[in-house]
């Protein structure tokens, strides 16, 4: 599919009263088009891994196109050029965790890249890092309970970030991580239990949201039954 093809057919099913909606939740209404990503997945599924046509959607600024360039390209081709590019132009929590769950987890730069850019300022890139190690917990089959552990010192230390797109997305690692397993799930409440230690209203918020689950019936339970397997 070429570029203006694209674009025409994302025109097309633009809704611009689910924008303000959209809004409401946080999302960037700048370029966006209100298209939902139920509608968008089917549109990625059709054009398949295209790296060249998700380069030009991402070039194009608008929300949605940026979306369906997270689905359609091809992890074997992102170099680190172009996660720090697309990184820079990150502007909405939306796109960070499309991109990052459905992309950037599936390239040889993640775990790297989740420790690095978790350290860095800027709001969405920091979530980036965040939502890279959720990620990679849940998608990351082969990897080992080590590489996870890594990240809880991370996690820690920025659990006192007050900043609402942050302290979601530390909250969000710290609950998929701990819930990979039964080893981690106990190493993950370990975490929290610190964290809720912290002077820092976000910490404790962090610990009081991950600690509600990681100690649920449910995730308990999931354990069990997989051990039975």
């Amino acid at each position: 599919m070429k570029l203006e093809q694209a674009l025409r057919e994302l025109k097309s099913m633009a809704n611009p009263k689910n924008v303000e909606g959209m809004a409401k939740f946080g999302i960037n209404r700048e370029g966006t088009l209100g298209i939902s990503i139920y509608d968008l997945r089917p549109m990625a599924k059709r054009i398949g891994e295209d790296h060249k046509l998700a380069g030009e959607l991402w070039s194009t600024g608008i929300h949605e196109a940026r979306l369906l360039a997270g689905y359609i390209d091809d992890p074997e081709k992102v170099s680190e050029r172009q996660m720090e590019a697309w990184a820079a132009d990150f502007d909405s929590w939306d796109v960070v965790d499309q991109v990052c769950s459905n992309l950037f987890d599936q390239t040889g730069l993640a775990y790297a890249k989740a420790v690095e850019w978790s350290a860095r300022d800027e709001e969405f890139v920091k979530r980036a890092g965040f939502v890279l190690m959720a990620a990679l917990s849940v998608h990351d089959k082969n990897a080992s309970d080590k590489e996870f552990e890594k990240f809880f010192p991370i996690i820690k230390r920025q659990s006192t970030d007050e900043r609402n797109f942050v302290k979601k997305a530390v909250n969000w690692a710290l609950r998929q991580i701990g819930k990979r397993n039964l080893a981690l799930n106990k190493k993950a409440i370990k975490v929290g239990e610190e964290i809720s230690r912290l002077d820092s209203r976000s910490a404790r918020w962090i610990a009081a949201d991950a600690l509600r689950e990681l100690r649920s019936d449910k995730v308990r339970t999931r354990f069990v039954e997989r051990s039975r397997r």
